[in-house]
């Protein structure tokens, strides 16, 4: 069942249902490391993206941290 949320400040019509599918869908991998998620404003520990679900209408904030200088 497919289901809107914003994603980084755009709509997206999705199928994941947890937080980990989502991430999985947005990056083509769910990294080892360096990724953080935002719930409706509030942190996901990474322990439990696979157990967190979405709901239609949530806004979810994708971080990865960037190498370089």
């Amino acid at each position: 069942m497919a289901i809107t949320l914003t994603v980084n400040d755009e709509t997206r019509t999705t199928e994941a249902s947890s937080v980990e599918q989502l991430v999985h869908e947005v990056l083509g991998e769910v990294p080892e490391a360096g990724t953080a998620v935002a719930l409706d404003g509030d942190v996901v520990p990474r322990s439990t993206w696979g157990s967190t679900k979405l709901v239609s209408g949530a806004r979810v904030d994708i971080l990865t941290a960037v190498q370089g200088g």
